[in-house]
């Protein structure tokens, strides 16, 4: 069974990947950055990135917001507590592994802004949500239900302030072999809140994942996971404001 498992897993390698193309925020659609094309003439609130390809290197800089991850030149506006839903390749065909939401304050204009150092904090993630590591329901499965698409709710409390949204897929069919597929988009947050999350919500991206993190560097189909149903997400635990 578990060369099975490994061998459908290689496969699913092959196929095409892809990331967040499009968005819904607070109701309005915004477009994402259209890959292999030229930056010329894209109008997007998206941060660049070049190629459907993972990144496969934790300590890589496209972890922060893919390759090359040139600024936006748009901003959507959104009102804090509402909703974000993001748009992924459909079908995405990875649907071994977490999903997280990340954002980071740019303190100012996020054109300046390169997203390092503890500056990240979650607003929500979903890892083994049932059944075992190899073949249970996951949180990229979950998105994968749900038509390939993935919703988020800024922190009702969140202070105002100009925002990078951070969202990302780690797949692990792979043994020992991860894949991560991060994309940024540029917000406003509006509204009268004050919520401003402590170091202990923080990290840095990349940073955050390592290849010594047992969670990041795992073979699902071993022995030693068969039975197992629980899964640890690496990072700090999710702000909710």
């Amino acid at each position: 069974m578990k060369n099975l498992l490994a061998l459908v897993a290689s496969a699913s390698t092959a196929l095409a990947h892809g990331g967040v193309l499009t968005y819904n925020i607070g109701g309005e659609i915004y477009k994402g950055f259209v890959p292999y094309n030229t930056p010329t003439g894209q109008n997007t609130i998206q941060r660049e990135w070049d190629s459907y390809n993972p990144i496969q290197d934790p300590t890589s800089s496209g972890m922060t917001c893919n390759l090359n991850g040139a600024v936006a030149n748009e901003i959507a506006t959104v009102a804090a507590g509402s909703k974000v839903i993001s748009y992924w390749t459909n079908p995405w065909p990875h649907t071994i592994g977490p999903m997280v939401t990340w954002m980071a304050n740019c303190n100012g204009d996020c054109a300046n802004f390169k997203g390092t150092g503890n500056v990240w904090f979650k607003i929500d993630q979903a890892g083994l949500i049932s059944g075992t590591l190899a073949t249970g329901l996951w949180g990229s499965g979950e998105m994968v239900n749900n038509n390939s698409t993935w919703t988020s709710t800024i922190p009702a409390n969140l202070k105002a302030g100009n925002y990078l949204l951070r969202t990302e897929t780690m797949a692990i069919h792979t043994s020992n072999a991860p894949q991560w597929y991060p994309e940024c988009a540029t917000l406003t947050v509006t509204g009268s809140g004050t919520g401003v999350p402590g170091s202990s919500y923080l990290a840095a991206i990349p940073g955050v994942y390592s290849m010594s993190d047992p969670e990041v560097d795992i073979d699902i189909y071993s022995n030693a996971n068969a039975d197992v149903t629980t899964y640890t997400i690496p990072g700090p635990p999710v702000y909710t404001g």
